[in-house]
């Protein structure tokens, strides 16, 4: 199924779609007409937040505007209906003229009361009528509507304009072709109508499909001929994909710059619902404050840990395991066009089981205060990190957009993770110096997945492969660089037993990048600087650390660390390298983050490690 045609099938689902040839809008005022087309009054729509968020109403379709100037029908912003604005307005006076004589054309025969009066409040309005009181300073550029006085009815929604607005639609229309989605013959959207809501796009709305340049044209073909595609699959496929991208849809999510549309596509509307459910969480949206949605969330996390695990989803949710088909839509913005960044469509069987796997991937100890941590946080991952008031805060706006969007795509494929990825976060370790427990749980995913594809998984001594490796901490793993890294994290727990916690800056701080890409030049100065120094000054029963209780205790530490550092020294026989590649240094981070955290019977060890840092997935 094309992506066109399981937005058309998304939109004869959705519980509450408008009418064809009809659009929710915002709409901000009123005017209040008396039947000889004089103002009553005009009704301020918008609500009492702090924003005066405007109304959303339902009105006849919004047109397709370029660089023309064409009229709403019975509504429009405040240069088209009464020729104000808030700026300096070039054309609008022509803006309005022609709002002016299309409806006067369009209601020439009308019969209708209500229709006759905005035909006669247009014949004599001038824009040297727009003063207070009547007319409010914030009507202007706000989108207007009509109705008649004593009347609670808008005039866009009167019978006798449903039925002009019907007969316009059908004047317009072309001759009738094979629509590409449908299948069965209609009058052809010339013009298709825009998408809103897609983040860094044109406010007024993109298009997903558009012909506007003689390069983009065929065989003689004007716009929308070069692809058929009816004025019903058009309205369908755009009405549906609007109501996916609107902010509370429960249907979207942004990941970089890239807004990501998801829906399940099932009979059963409630199976749909709990479907939408897990993508939102797997995609990483964040349930609502309601009681049910946390315990609806807490299960779903709970159901994908059990398929982590091994579990298949028949047994833990056989209603989804069949039946249900999700669809996966990443938009980016792309002057007046939107770029299809990803499309993904398949079972969600599927998409479970790749998510699955994802987590088996990253799956780590110690583990993420979140061991389900959804594609948005690991794509945030990538940006640069900076503590705000002891929070740990990653710039969603410098996440890489291709990088975001491979991600995206390996995760719902179960492919290769993108290859620029690890260099991208093993610099971004090295500047901002943060190594929060979801990133080095993606650099580890990373290797482990490059492994398993490429069939280089350390085996167990029945030669199996052993799917669980840099799962936890393993002393007996011979990797050099692994190794290196454990070395590393023992040389700073000495530095902070002698100096304490309260230091400025930690070995980690200023050495860990360069000791993970040339050991070999780093090592050796660090070994001989936390001889000399640290692990002296505990031998002489000295430290500045607040859980160190007396000498005694210091020259325990000191014995126990120098004990440590030297076996894991002497058990790599050519000493370090003097390089390592990429999954060497993410292997080193790996080896340096599990020796950091892990637990040991010591309790001077278990004090050293420092606290972790409180994190966020913003």
């Amino acid at each position: 199924m094309s992506l066109l045609a399981a937005l058309a099938r998304a939109y004869d689902r959705l519980p509450d779609a408008p009418p064809y040839g009809y659009s929710t809008e915002k709409i901000g005022f009123c005017v209040v007409l008396n039947p000889d087309g004089s103002v009553a009054e005009t009704a301020d729509l918008r609500g009492d937040d702090k924003k005066r968020s405007p109304r959303l109403l339902l009105v006849p379709q919004a047109v397709k505007r370029t660089v023309g100037i064409a009229p709403n029908f019975l509504w429009d912003k405040s240069a088209y209906v009464l020729g104000v604005t808030a700026g300096e307005g070039k054309r609008t006076a022509e803006e309005h003229a022609k709002f002016r004589e299309q409806h006067l054309e369009w209601l020439d025969q009308t019969g209708d009361a209500g229709l006759l009066a905005l035909h006669r409040f247009l014949e004599g309005w001038t824009a040297e009528a727009f003063a207070p009181p009547l007319w409010p300073e914030d009507l202007r550029d706000q989108n207007i509507v009509f109705r008649l006085s004593g009347e609670y009815e808008y005039l866009h929604d009167r019978p006798a304009a449903r039925t002009l607005w019907r007969a316009i639609g059908a004047a317009n229309a072309s001759d009738p072709q094979i629509c590409l989605v449908s299948g069965t013959p209609g009058p052809v959207a010339r013009l298709h109508p825009s998408i809103k809501g897609v983040w860094g796009a044109q406010s007024s709305g993109a298009s997903l499909i558009s012909f506007n340049l003689d390069a983009f044209t065929s065989y003689g073909h004007e716009q929308g001929d070069n692809a058929p595609i009816s004025e019903a699959a058009a309205f369908a496929y755009t009405t549906a994909l609007n109501r996916f991208l609107e902010k509370d849809s429960g249907h979207r999510i942004q990941i970089g710059d890239t807004s990501t549309v998801f829906w399940a596509d099932c009979e059963d509307a409630t199976v749909a619902q709990e479907a939408d459910a897990w993508a939102a969480l797997m995609l990483g949206g964040n349930a609502k404050a309601g009681p049910e949605e946390k315990l609806l969330e807490a299960r779903i996390r709970s159901n994908l840990l059990q398929m982590r695990d091994g579990k298949p989803l028949q047994q833990i949710a056989p209603h989804l395991s069949t039946g249900v088909r999700m669809h996966l839509l990443g938009l980016a913005p792309n002057a007046a066009r939107l770029s299809v960044r990803y499309y993904w469509t398949d079972s969600f069987g599927t998409l479970a089981q790749n998510y699955a796997a994802y987590l088996r991937d990253v799956a780590m100890e110690p583990a993420p205060e979140r061991p389900v941590f959804s594609i948005r946080a690991a794509a945030l991952r990538s940006a640069p990190a900076e503590f705000r008031n002891n929070v740990l805060k990653y710039d969603g706006d410098r996440v890489s957009p291709l990088l975001a969007g491979e991600l995206t795509r390996a995760i719902l494929t179960g492919a290769r993770f993108p290859r620029a990825l690890l260099g991208l976060l093993l610099m971004r370790v090295r500047s901002d110096h943060v190594l929060d427990r979801i990133r080095i749980s993606l650099i580890k995913g990373l290797i482990v997945r490059d492994m398993r594809l490429e069939q280089r998984l350390p085996s167990r001594p029945d030669g199996t492969p052993m799917e669980t490796y840099l799962m936890r901490p393993d002393p007996e793993d011979p990797n050099v660089a692994r190794r290196l890294g454990r070395l590393f994290a023992l040389i700073e727990r000495a530095q902070l037993a002698a100096l304490g916690d309260g230091i400025n800056a930690t070995v980690k701080d200023k050495f860990l990048g360069p000791a993970a890409a040339t050991p070999g030049r780093v090592f050796p100065s660090l070994l001989m600087n936390a001889e000399n120094h640290h692990l002296k000054r505990l031998r002489n029963g000295h430290s500045d650390a607040d859980w160190i209780k007396d000498a005694a205790h210091a020259r325990a530490v000191g014995a126990g660390l120098n004990r440590d550092i030297g076996e894991l020294w002497a058990s790599l026989e050519r000493g370090a390298p003097a390089q390592h590649s990429l999954e060497e240094q993410g292997l080193f981070l790996v080896g340096y983050y599990q020796e950091r955290f892990v637990k040991r019977d010591e309790s001077a060890a278990d004090a050293a490690a420092s606290p972790e840092e409180h994190e966020s997935e913003e």
